[in-house]
This record gives structure tokens, sequence and C-alpha cells, in this order.
């Protein structure tokens, strides 16, 4: 029997679970879930799993909206124990490129940010010699990096660590301290300014896609030694593919989820959460409820705001709508091409004259990341086609101010209820897409001529698509921004405290409304809060792999000038084998 915190009485153990959100933090929870016996019921409002790892067909094409880079798709770190214990990466080919990113100016001038440390800093210094000592510097750093990964905590959290697992995590990481400390303290752009090429002090701050102004040194590290220990690459089959594996691993462990299932309210009797109240009026009752929703929503309307503390409170009803805090949203153009383009870079990040970006509305930086997504994900258009997947950072406000009507509408169809179907924004927003497309179709075709005759179908997504999608405040994935006040304050929350809220028993989150990160961070949430929950009942935590299922493969693909002839050797498990492609630079 458990014990009753509120007047020491025992009760009977808990053993139903109700879980708000099919993403990959709910299924995730889920999963951890069942090995751990708990009898567990998924509440997802879309009709299929993923959450913002999803895609959606058009035509022939099928469009990846997520995963450019899934870190632990490699072994030798804790993030891909994550994985496999999830069924995710089981059977299939890991695809990695042996660059990282391509950064190229408005000028035409490029520079290939290869994540091995020695081809990056011999070809830095092809650009810059004089910066041969910042170069060398960061290529140091980044092989610190790449030892240091094997010693990087994901399977438990903190706030359950002992004293003695903490001073052993502590001590893992001393020969790597002073590395990890000034790469923590120094902007990546105060970093980058000290370059003398200017090149260099461009192309520095886009390494990750996009500009992210207010990271340290250290996430670029993190991110590019994943990459070089092979364990930052992308899965077959895509985001959805991902997402379909946990489903199945999921379903496998006996676990239920109900689609097209809107929660509009947790139910609440004496302080204890004690199961939902569905958008047709059915409620559903369990021992635990967790939520792996998005977190304002969660505090603020199914909970109505009534379990708060100074700090939940500040954080949901203040420090979100603060510039900064949240990650930036998307806009994304779509274009499903009948023909191949092979003299494509998988990954290039074009850095935009002030004419082009004065187009592309609600842009934050004047950047566009284009990527030749047919070469990550052959399986998902026809032989001899392309899919480009063009994106940018944008804000949610300029394309609310643009629209007409609400963001989402549940509509009866196919005898049922949908709730994520597409609704009409109005003349203005539609022209805005419209323009924001034109302008990107125009921009591609100056590079690749016949682009633009090519086209066989397009699709556009904004900020308030993932709204419409996953119910995600200001279409912000993946939620809080990492080294910001919000996502550090939550942190330090529940390190202290645990995935709760005060005075609410039996409730707890999931999902990346509880930690800062992407697909890994939301997966390992949902292991770490069963860590939570597990302990509160008294019971041991499991997990386990299904050793049944085949290991994953890994390739890796020549990217660049010099890139070999194709090889399309696959290697179980572990090991890596160099495949050409048939990109080269422009």
């Amino acid at each position: 029997m458990t014990t009753d915190s509120t007047n020491g009485a025992a009760r009977r153990p808990r053993e139903t679970m109700l879980i708000i959100g099919g993403g990959l933090g709910g299924l995730s929870t889920g999963c951890y879930a069942r090995m751990n016996g708990y009898r567990t019921h998924v509440l997802e409002m879309h009709e299929i799993p993923g959450g913002s790892c999803t895609s959606w067909d058009r035509g022939d094409f099928t469009f990846d909206w997520c995963v450019s880079w899934l870190l632990g798709s490699g072994p030798g770190n804790e993030m891909y124990q994550i994985w496999l214990e999830l069924g995710a990466l089981q059977g299939k080919e890991m695809r990695q490129f042996d660059v990282f990113n391509v950064v190229r100016s408005h000028g035409g001038r490029t520079v290939y940010f290869y994540s091995d440390p020695d081809r990056l800093e011999a070809h830095l210094r092809e650009i810059s010699p004089e910066d041969g000592r910042r170069i060398k510097q960061f290529c140091d750093g980044l092989r610190t990096f790449k030892r240091a990964l094997a010693v990087y905590p994901f399977l438990k959290p903190v706030g359950l660590m002992g004293r003695r697992e903490r001073w052993r995590m502590m001590a893992s990481f001393t020969p790597y301290f002073n590395t990890i400390r000034k790469s923590l303290t120094e902007l990546m752009t105060d970093y980058s300014a000290k370059f003398q090429h200017p090149l260099l002090r461009e192309a520095f701050n886009y390494m990750l896609y996009e500009r992210h102004a207010d990271f340290p040194v250290l996430p670029f590290y993190f991110q590019l030694a994943s990459h070089a220990c092979g364990s930052a690459g992308v899965p077959e089959g895509g985001s959805l593919g991902l997402a379909r594996s946990i489903e199945r691993r999921y379903l496998g462990l006996g676990g239920e989820i109900t689609y097209n299932a809107l929660v509009e309210r947790i139910l609440v009797e004496d302080d204890r959460a004690v199961g939902v109240r569905l958008s047709d009026g059915r409620e559903l009752r369990a021992d635990i409820v967790v939520s792996a929703a998005d977190g304002r929503a969660t505090v603020l309307e199914l909970l109505e705001g009534r379990y708060l503390n100074d700090t939940y409170r500040r954080l949901y009803t203040e420090t979100i709508d603060e510039p900064g805090m949240l990650s930036p949203g998307y806009v994304s153009v779509f274009l499903g091409l009948r023909r191949a383009f092979p003299d494509s870079d998988p990954c290039t990040t074009h850095l935009l004259d002030e004419e082009t970006a004065a187009k592309m509305v609600g842009m934050r930086h004047p950047s566009m990341n284009v990527q030749f997504r047919s070469i990550h994900y052959p399986e998902l258009s026809p032989e001899e086609t392309t899919v480009i997947y063009a994106t940018y950072f944008s804000e949610a406000a300029p394309w609310r101010e643009l629209r007409d009507g609400p963001e989402r509408v549940s509509r009866q169809r196919r005898g049922g209820t949908l709730h994520t179907l597409p609704v009409r924004h109005g003349k203005s927003y539609t022209q805005a897409k419209r323009q924001v497309r034109m302008t990107v179709e125009k921009f591609l075709d100056e590079r690749y001529p016949g682009m633009r005759d090519a086209i066989a179908v397009r699709d556009v997504s904004t900020p308030l698509t993932q709204v419409r999608y996953t119910g995600v405040y200001n279409g912000a994935f993946p939620g809080w921004q990492p080294f910001m006040e919000g996502g550090e304050t939550l942190e330090v929350e529940i390190k202290k405290n645990g995935p709760v809220l005060p005075g609410l028993s039996d409730f707890y989150m999931s999902g990346v409304w509880v930690t800062v990160g992407g697909l890994i961070r939301a997966a390992a949430a949902g292991r770490q809060v069963v860590q939570f929950i597990c302990r509160d009942d008294g019971r041991e935590f499991r997990a386990e792999i299904d050793e049944s299922l085949p290991p994953p493969t890994q390739r890796i693909i020549a990217v660049g000038p010099k890139a070999p002839a194709e090889d399309a050797t696959r290697v179980p498990g572990g090991d890596l084998t160099s495949a050409g492609t048939t990109s080269r630079s422009r």
C-alpha cells in the first residue's frame, strides 16, 4: 500500500494512468509506465501519433516536417539507449552526412561545417589562415566534447540522484570542466565576432541552421560532437516513421491509445487528479494523470490555474510572453519536384540580402535553411524526384495579425469529430503565404535552373499550423528556449520538486514543457517522469530493450566538393561506413 501524504493513511496502490498527448513525450511516458506495470491510456487529439514529430502526404510526395538530425541516433551515449528502449531505431538505417551544415553567404562564399574536427580545422584554415589560432581553439574544444559525450547523463533525473551519484556525475566531467565552463559562459555571437575573416564571423552563427542569438558556444559543440560521434543522423522512414515505431513499441507493451480525443479538463477531487473530461463530454478515470500536452494549456486551462506556486505563476503568466523565452516557430515551404537535382547539397543555410528577407513574412534573421529532403529520406518520394524543405524562424504574432477567425476548430467528418483539420484564415493570410512561397521559388530557381518548372506540388506551413496540429503555445516547438530565464527557472524547479504541481496529488507533467531541448529531451522526460512515479509508489524502476528487434544500421553520406563515388554499404549496430552521394558543391 502507498501512504496518503495528507493524513498518513494507507491507500490502495496506484495502478492506472491517463496520459494527455500522444507526441513523443506522451508515447515515451506510456512505454516506460507499461514496462513498470501501470495500465496506461494515451489520449491524443490528432488522428496520428507524434505531435510535432510528423509528416504529411501531398500527392505522391511525403513532406517530412521535423527530424533534420536526431541526437542519439548512434551508440556510445545514453541518448542512444533511450531510443533503443523505445524501439525507435531498430531495423532502420541511420543516415548521417559528413557535413553537419553548409553556410552560404549571399555573395556565394561557402563554409562546410564538417563535424570531424580535423577536416573542419583544415577547411577553415583554407578559408582564413590568419584565424588559425582561433580555429584550432574551436576544433580542440570540439575534440574535447566528443570525449565528454559518453558521460553526459540522460537516463536518470538529477532530482532523483543521491549525493554520491551526483558526486560521481560531477567527477566524470572533471577532465572536460574547463572547456565546458568556457563554452557555457560565452555567447556564440561574441565568440564568432573575434574571427578576422568576415565570412567566418558571420557563418559560425548559422552552424545550427538558424541564428540562435542567445545561445552560448556549448550547444554548438554538443550538436557537432554528437554528429562527429555518429549520433546525430536521420532515421529511415522519417519523423512520422519514428513516432510510429514508438507507438508500435507502446502498443506491443500492452498500452492503449485513443485518437481524436481532445481533453478539456483535468478532473480534481480533494486536491487529487482523478481523471479527465473530453470535449465530447465523456469522463475517464485513473489513479494517475500525466500531461504531456502544452505546458501553458495544462496549468492555466486544463487545471484552470488552480495549482501554481509563485514560480509557475510567473513562468506561465508573465515570462512566457517575454521576447526570446520560447523557442521560435517556423515557416516551412515544401516543394515536390518532378525531377532530380543531383548538384544539390542536402542542407544549406543561405544568408539573404535585405530585399529577399523583407518579403519573408515574420522572418527573425535574414537567413533560410534549405534541405533537399529527398536525400535525407529517399523512400518518401518517387524515384528521380526531389523534395525541398525551406524553413526560417518566425514568431506567431505577425501571422496572427493577418488571420481571420479561430486558429483551430473541431468538425464532424467520417462519423467522428476531428480537431486538427485545416481552417481558413482569410485573404491576407493566404496572400502572405503565397508571397513567401513565390520568394522561395524565385530564390531557388536562380540557383537551381529549371527548379520552378519542375514543381509538382507545394505546401506552406506557419507557426499557426503548429498551433492547429498540436496546440503548442504560439507554435513554439520545443517549448522553453534553452539558456534563457524561463528554461533555466523551469529546470531549477523540476530538479527541486520533480515534474509535479504544488498541492495537487496524483498528477505529473512530461514532454518538452518540463525540460529544454528537442526530441531526445521529450523522450528522456517520459523515462524520467516514470522514475518519479515509481519512487512515489515504492517501486523499483525498470527499463529494457526488446532484443528480438533487429539492430539499426549506420551509414555516412559524403557531402561537398570531394565526395567519393557512391557506396551503399550498410553496417549493423555502431559501425560506420562512408557512402558517397551525388551531392557536390556549386
